[in-house]
């Protein structure tokens, strides 16, 4: 027989990695809701050319990571997996005339995002993230609000330590001066360069500052700063930002060779890590404006900034710092009987109290009552609902687990009882 196993990179969820996914999306949606940002999803498929336009054909995402789909013919559209929201929100954004709503425009998604990159700790080809997007707002305030919006996500996660890093990269203004002082840079020292890094001098040499290669780390942090080119705009833009950073209690450090990497940022740049965790592969989100993908996806020039939180990374992070895992709730009573053959009365019982709205699991084996109840006890139940010849006159038995107390109840009381229960945890 073949044995099947999940694909390279990828991992199953089994409950209790899905309760800890739950939790958090629990989180980011009770966030995006107080900080008025609407859920919307895209698919997980775009047009390869919204990737390629939108987040750059020099970065890593398009070069080695975009998750690209077979075309069955010919003279099929290209179409990948999409390695992150920000460019087919966007799209949307574009294609609904989301231009015409009251701006700015605050949307949030939450799934499965796919990058065909070499697997390792924390980074998979299938991973979870929240994203948040506020578009049509030229900011600086706006920057801060969704910098401190996934600040909180850390906080309230349990997720310790945790730190921003910010830099400013700029925009179409002072970037191009910038530029040119840094390709003269590299362009010195071309030799060093790995070969990745040499064809990017050409392409994009602001990329060169997110090179994960080792070889790089001593150039890159000899390069000129973007923060000494920023235009009179960019850097009053930046101060006000770290202003509200500051009324907003924030804690951030000043990263000059941030430059995220993808394309389409400017201006502003963030990402948050664990303190004393910081690297390349260590990062736990992050994000950025993007002032001009409106406009290259086919919109009006529109401002844009939003983040990209991996779940995954929030879920290894909690791990790493011995925070308890996430423990899917008991349920609040487990339908036994004294016939160990009477399934149908437990289930049907079961079933009317579902149908109230409770957490209740029929017990279906055939076996005695005590070891019904020892299950319950089990799975940590507050009560046992018990099946026996009471039922003839519309009762049942209601056993407190915790408390070992038992009283007769009629059927008809049983969901009010237990949902009285439930709302208060009191037993007996």
């Amino acid at each position: 027989m073949p044995s099947f196993h999940a694909p390279r990179g990828t991992r199953d969820l089994l409950p209790d990695a899905s309760s800890g996914l739950n939790r958090l999306e629990g989180i980011a949606r009770s966030l995006a809701g107080r900080y008025g940002y609407r859920e919307m999803d895209i698919p997980i498929f775009e047009q390869t050319a919204v990737f390629e336009r939108g987040i750059g054909e020099a970065t890593d995402v398009v070069e080695k990571e975009l998750f690209r789909l077979a075309s069955r013919t010919e003279d099929s559209e290209a179409w990948a997996l999409r390695p992150e929201a920000t460019a087919g929100v966007v799209r949307a954004y574009v294609q609904h005339g989301m231009q015409t709503w009251p701006q700015p425009v605050k949307l949030t998604v939450l799934g499965p995002m796919f990058r065909y990159d070499r697997p390792q700790a924390g980074r998979y080809r299938q991973f979870w993230q929240w994203d948040a997007e506020a578009i049509g707002d030229p900011g600086p305030a706006v920057d801060a609000e969704i910098v401190e919006l996934g600040y909180r996500f850390y906080v309230e996660s349990g997720v310790p330590d945790v730190q921003v890093l910010l830099n400013s990269i700029g925009d179409g203004a002072c970037r191009p001066a910038y530029l040119e002082q840094l390709t003269a840079y590299f362009g010195r020292h071309e030799a060093e360069l790995p070969e990745l890094e040499r064809r990017r001098l050409d392409a994009n040499p602001l990329r060169l500052l997110d090179s994960k290669d080792p070889a790089m780390a001593a150039l890159v942090a000899a390069a000129p700063r973007i923060g000494d080119c920023l235009c009179e705009a960019c850097a009053a833009h930046f101060a006000a930002v770290r202003t509200h950073l500051d009324a907003l209690g924030v804690p951030y450090r000043l990263e000059p060779t941030l430059v995220r990497g993808l394309d389409y940022y400017t201006r502003t740049a963030f990402e948050y890590y664990r303190h004393g965790a910081e690297g390349q592969q260590q990062a736990l989100g992050g994000g950025g404006r993007y002032d001009g993908l409106v406009e290259l996806l086919g919109g009006r020039p529109t401002p844009g900034i939003g983040f990209a939180l991996g779940l995954d990374r929030v879920m290894l992070a909690l791990e790493k710092s011995g925070a308890a895992a996430a423990v899917e709730a008991p349920p609040l009573a487990v339908v036994v009987g004294a016939d160990p053959t009477d399934t149908v009365s437990r289930l049907r019982v079961a079933s009317l109290l579902r149908a109230e709205g409770l957490f209740v699991r029929a017990e279906l084996a055939q076996r005695k009552l005590g070891r019904q109840l020892e299950s319950a006890s089990r799975d940590h139940a507050h009560f046992a609902v018990i099946i026996g010849d009471e039922l003839n006159g519309g009762h049942v038995q209601l056993k407190d687990l915790e408390a070992g107390t038992q009283h007769l109840v009629a059927l008809d009381d049983l969901a009010r009882d237990l949902a009285r229960a439930a709302k208060s945890h009191h037993h007996g």
